[in-house]
């Protein structure tokens, strides 16, 4: 048993795998899609509630702040109530808050709901890693961290185009009602065929521990989501956050230091782990560079280059087709060649897509943007497996919950941190960029000698799309170079040892 509250699968023993992998990859989907599904309803969603530009964007906010917060706590709720009942509540919550975000009149009451969508939800994604690696023996862990990447990764791809179809066949409303049917399947699933495990521990909660942790994610995310749109540091409201976070961090970081094992909320022996420490930095880069990127393509091409919506989500979707294949291939390798390897020809490969789009120009056909998108996802999928694979392979079992937890909040962070930064450059570039262009863009210029307004308002407009394609370009780089800078580091990660089983036993033991 372990403390995750499932039974560890061994051969022979009866557990049907196939309808607990559907249940709970069912279960990761929805959470998955819900934090990037309801983007492209925003504009329809302000106007059916009565709600400002700046005060819509409060539904993807309270989503990501709240499920952001709750995820720490996965690992404690496992082990005082078990995996098996936190699972169930967790789709339950879930599901019912997607029906009260489907059915709310006013904005307060949608971002209530999405707030309670992001606490139920916040578990699902860690749950169902900590699921797979339980119920597959150590040999099949590759082909079960193929699927769970599957659905954690192909979620964000296909949101903004399962969202646009729904948006605009049905209302917004059907975005979140189509969680109910999948959620009402995974639920039953779960309370089917996972097993309950042992009695779970009751462990003593660290109230403190939670609080300082809870409040140092919530103003980091809120710092990085408005951070942008309060200009920043000029903005009252980013010192605040940039305070809280400061303060509440160093608090729980000597809060926690100071507890002795099993007192502090944030079990710290998982930092001696060295694998699972460098997987967390890897994962970090990962979730940087994908999220900043997919939130960069289809601004660009619905921005500069005129694509409807539907049509920018179905030439960025091929990307999900590339990784999905890696996945299933490298699924395959995973104990057979050197994860490192892999690692490696991962990284390289998504490095060249992003070589490919910091080669865009304003003049793109569509093959220009679907092939780098989908040798992107061949890069991604090739990482995502091994990596998760050699993040937890000397990690005991007992560790899970906690680990896959954290494993998510940092993925989070990671993509969080990507998209905030790359926004700000790009607005920032665009200006500088646009400056410097209109210096050679002057009455004293012979060629503009008798322009009229209309004219030189034409000249400013293409002015501005070519700065803001030029910084586009510079994210691109930016997402370059921070890819193959990590590939050094792959050195950090050490093979598992071949008696791993034996280790992790012990571990679990004690």
């Amino acid at each position: 048993m372990t403390a995750a509250g499932t039974t560890v699968a061994t051969p022979g023993d009866g557990l049907n795998r196939p309808m607990i992998t559907v249940s709970i990859m069912l279960a990761t989907v929805i959470q998955a899609l819900d934090g990037t599904i309801a983007n492209v309803a925003l504009p329809h969603m302000q106007g059916s509630l009565s709600a400002s530009q700046d005060q819509i964007t409060w539904v993807l906010t309270s989503f990501i702040v709240a499920a952001a917060i709750a995820t720490p706590l996965t690992g404690w709720l496992c082990d005082r109530f078990g995996l098996k009942n936190v699972f169930l509540a967790s789709v339950a919550g879930f599901t019912v808050a997607s029906v009260l975000c489907g059915l709310s009149q006013t904005l307060t009451e949608i971002v209530v709901a999405r707030m309670l969508q992001g606490v139920f939800g916040a578990a699902l994604v860690p749950l169902s890693q900590a699921t797979l690696l339980d119920i597959n023996p150590r040999e099949k862990h590759g082909s079960a961290m193929a699927v769970w990447g599957m659905g954690v990764m192909i979620g964000p791809i296909l949101g903004p185009t399962l969202g646009g179809w729904l948006t605009d066949s049905y209302n917004w409303r059907w975005v979140f009602f189509i969680n109910v049917p999948v959620g009402a399947v995974a639920f039953y699933g779960i309370w089917r065929y996972i097993r309950p495990a042992a009695a779970p521990r009751r462990m003593r909660f660290d109230l403190f521990g939670f609080l300082t942790l809870g409040i140092a994610i919530g103003a980091l995310q809120m710092l990085l989501d408005r951070g942008e749109q309060n200009d920043w540091f000029a903005s009252t409201e980013t010192w605040v956050e940039a305070i809280l976070l400061a303060l509440s961090f160093s608090w729980f970081v000597a809060h926690t230091w100071t507890s002795g094992p099993g007192k502090s909320f944030f079990d710290y022996r998982l930092l001696a782990n060295g694998n699972y420490v460098s997987g967390l930095l890897f994962i970090f880069i990962v979730g940087l560079v994908l999220f900043a990127t997919r939130a960069l393509t289809p601004t660009m091409l619905q921005g500069l280059m005129g694509y409807p919506a539907a049509v920018a989500g179905l030439v960025t979707a091929p990307s999900g087709l590339g990784t999905m294949l890696a996945m299933l291939l490298v699924g395959r390798m995973v104990g057979r060649v050197d994860l490192r390897l892999l690692l490696g020809i991962g990284f390289a490969i998504t490095a060249f897509s992003l070589w490919q789009m910091s080669r865009y120009t304003l003049v793109l056909s569509q093959s220009d943007i679907v092939w780098p998108g989908v040798i992107q996802g061949l890069g991604l999928g090739l990482v995502f497996v091994p990596l998760s694979a050699a993040t937890f392979a000397t990690l005991s079992p007992a560790m899970r919950a906690d680990g896959t937890a954290i494993y998510s909040l940092v993925r989070n962070i990671g993509s969080s941190i990507g998209i905030a930064l790359v926004q700000t450059l790009l607005v920032r570039n665009t200006a500088t960029v646009h400056a410097s262009l209109t210096e050679h863009v002057t009455i004293a210029n012979p060629a503009l000698t008798g322009t009229t307004p209309a004219a030189l308002a034409a000249v400013n407009n293409e002015i501005t799309r070519q700065a803001s394609m030029i910084a586009y370009v510079d994210d691109f780089w930016l997402m370059m170079l921070l890819t193959v800078a990590v590939i050094p580091l792959l050195l950090l990660i050490r093979p598992a040892p071949k008696h791993a089983e034996t280790v992790i036993d012990h571990a679990a033991m004690d």
